[in-house]
């Protein structure tokens, strides 16, 4: 079955500057590449230079004139996300779009960040809520949209609040939908809590459907030395124009909710089967992202595990 291609128009982005986290590869390239096209200063930050000068090299050559820097960090190191933050404060630029679009997958056992916390909900979603917290500024004097990528499995499973961390029994699905689900909560605690001080933020989740990215593909740094299953049949319908998504048409859900003029709060995916592939559109929240009783307590948790506050 041949594919019909999938493709948004964005606003004139020009004057711009947004920051892509996960850039390097995949959907987030994908996202960079597109942001870059429409006139928008795209800020790389990357664990692996050799990733992201290549990412740079691919958008160049898609837009010769794209204005793209690459930055240091790792989101499973708090040191390094409060290092990028002083620099990117320091330089003092008003940061307009932020995509948080990195994250790790189902590591086949239980690893932990440099600072201890569950590998998935570790990087996923605390490195990404500090991150937010340490660029809040740069984010409120440019009026910033700001778009956190959840999943599909932040409709599965909950928050194991009795032990965040995995530490007494690890399972690797339970333990990403529980990221994912933390990180939708965040996303929409954050901009209920700009309309309350007035940050001047809005705040939208984004998630892609399935599609063949590197998610669930061979991560050496992760102890997954094989493409999984999962991977190899998601590569096969995806090829064959059946009910997911490419990878194409998974990172325009993230650039809708970055770009549409509607206001924050909001969830876009694919509208296709069981929002699996197709074009983006706005969907119904989640009910594990609903509750603003669980979305405050994790953001209270969130400060706690961090020592990354938003003040008022």
């Amino acid at each position: 079955m041949q594919r019909t291609p999938i493709d948004i128009a964005l606003p004139d982005l020009t004057g711009k500057r947004a920051v892509v986290t996960g850039g390097t590869d995949g959907i987030g390239l994908g996202i960079a590449g597109h942001l870059a096209a429409a006139g928008a200063e795209v800020v790389l930050p990357a664990r692996n230079p050799a990733k992201a000068a290549a990412a740079q090299a691919v958008i160049r050559d898609a837009t010769p004139d794209a204005r793209i820097s690459i930055e240091s960090l790792d989101l499973s190191s708090l040191a390094s996300v409060g290092e990028l933050g002083q620099r990117l404060l320091t330089d003092g630029r008003p940061i307009h779009l932020l995509i948080n679009n990195a994250g790790v997958m189902t590591p086949p056992t239980r690893q932990v960040t440099a600072d201890g916390f569950e590998l998935q909900f570790g990087t996923n979603h605390l490195g990404h809520f500090a991150l937010v917290a340490h660029l809040l500024p740069l984010l409120r004097a440019g009026n910033a949209r700001v778009t956190s990528q959840i999943s599909i499995a932040a409709n599965e499973r909950s928050i194991n609040w009795d032990d965040l961390n995995w530490e007494r029994s690890y399972n690797g699905g339970g333990a990403y939908s529980q990221s994912k689900i933390a990180f939708g909560l965040f996303g929409l605690e954050l901009d209920r809590r700009s309309r309350e001080h007035g940050w001047g933020i809005s705040s939208n989740l984004a998630h892609p459907g399935v599609a063949p990215t590197s998610l669930l593909a061979a991560r050496p740094e992760i102890g997954r030395d094989g493409d999984t299953l999962g991977v190899r049949l998601i590569r096969f319908a995806s090829a064959r124009g059946l009910v997911v998504g490419t990878v194409e048409s998974a990172k325009l859900p993230a650039l809708m909710a970055a770009t549409t003029p509607e206001a924050g709060g909001k969830m876009y995916g694919p509208k296709g089967f069981m929002h699996l592939g197709g074009p983006p559109a706005e969907q119904a929240l989640y009910s594990r992202i609903r509750s603003e009783d669980e979305a405050r307590r994790m953001w209270q948790v969130s400060e706690e595990l961090t020592g990354a506050t938003f003040g008022a």
